[in-house]
This record gives C-alpha cells, sequence and structure tokens, in this order.
C-alpha cells in the first residue's frame, strides 16, 4: 500500500532513507572479508549474496550472510511498523530490498535480493513467508538450482498473498518483479541448460 499524502510524509521518507541504507549494508563482503575469503566479487558469479559465499566453501560464512541479509529486510519491516504503522512497513520493506539490490556503497551493483525478499516477507506476512521458503526449499530440493527456486518462490508469494495478505499483493508483486530483473543473466542460463546447481 502507497501511505496517503499527510503530515507524516517525512516521517515516510526518513524511513525510506533509512531501510534503504540498512539494506544497502553488503554483509556479504563483509563476512568473507572477516573470514579471510578475499573480495567476494572476485570469486565465481562476483554475486554478493549467501549463494556465492557457498562457493568458496565456507557453509558457515555463507549461513551468516543469509541470516544477516534476510535479518536487514525483517529488521527495517519490524521497526517501521512499530513506530508508524503498517504502511510504513511496506515502505520500509521495499526501501531495504532496493538497498540490497543497488546499494550506494557498492556503486549500486548489489545482489539479486532473495534472502532479503524472504526475510522482507517473513516479517510483513510471516504465514506467506513461510509458505514461500518451503517453496524456494523444495524446489531447491529437486532441481539442486538456487535461482529457479528464488524466482518460482517468488512468483508464487503474490499469489499466496491474495489468500493470507491481501494488503501486501501490490508490494509483493513489485518485489518479485525485481527479482526478476536481477536474475535476468540466470534465467538465460536456466532457458540454455547452463545454470550452475547449489556445491558447484
Amino acid at each position: 500500500m502507497i501511505p496517503a499524502i499527510t503530515t507524516s510524509v517525512p516521517a515516510f521518507v526518513a524511513v525510506a532513507i533509512a531501510a534503504y541504507l540498512l539494506g544497502a549494508v553488503p554483509f556479504g563482503i563483509v563476512i568473507a572479508r572477516l573470514f579471510g575469503l578475499g573480495d567476494l566479487r572476485q570469486i565465481g558469479s562476483g554475486n554478493i549474496g549467501a549463494t556465492n559465499v557457498l562457493r568458496t566453501g565456507n557453509k558457515l560464512a555463507a549461513f551468516l550472510t543469509l541470516v544477516m541479509d534476510a535479518g536487514k529486510g525483517a529488521v527495517a519491516v519490524l521497526v517501521a511498523r512499530v513506530a508508524l504503522g503498517e504502511d510504513a512497513a511496506q515502505v520500509a520493506g521495499f526501501a531495504a530490498f532496493l538497498g540490497h539490490c543497488y546499494p550506494v556503497w557498492l556503486g549500486f551493483k548489489g545482489g539479486k535480493g532473495v534472502a532479503t525478499f524472504l526475510g522482507t516477507l517473513l516479517a510483513l506476512a510471516w504465514p506467506v513467508g513461510v509458505i514461500a521458503c518451503l517453496i524456494w526449499l523444495a524446489v531447491a530440493k529437486l532441481s539442486r538450482i538456487s535461482s529457479l527456486s528464488a524466482l518460482i518462490a517468488a512468483a508464487l508469494a503474490p499469489c499466496t498473498a491474495l489468500f493470507l495478505a491481501k494488503t501486501t499483493v501490490v508490494l509483493l508483486i513489485c518485489l518479485a518483479a525485481l527479482v526478476f530483473l536481477r536474475h535476468r543473466p540466470n534465467i538465460k542460463r536456466l532457458l540454455s541448460g547452463t545454470e550452475p546447481r547449489i556445491g558447484q
């Protein structure tokens, strides 16, 4: 939902800026350096997310990246909800997701947003978030392809929200569209049958 234009607009703007800056924190790069894994942008796909951290072979670093990337979306939503209500929570969720995908600190070249998408979704509407996570896990188990799991989970999230959290449908459509946009190279590889599987 887009908040109505009221005297609270400056507060919504402040929430959006704060959430964007939180989302823009590149935890994958930070954790990779703390673990002595080098510059994550020079490893594997060059992506800053947990899947690429896993390509270093360090499962703990990948897990921490996953938790932190999901957590920043969830924290942004929860704090905004407590401070200003549900509309602000949705604004914060969208801004945090944008921050992860287009971080100012990295020249607007960020991650693909899957973990942040799921964390945001869990905080916005936990039943929808849980179902999205289960879909991701099921597809990953069957296909061993992380990107395919993410795309299917993102595509089905707005459909699930129609039954469980209608107020989030518009936001989830926007987030899902961004997930697909960020996965354009993966989609091309999926169509050509060259997309790498988890663990490769």
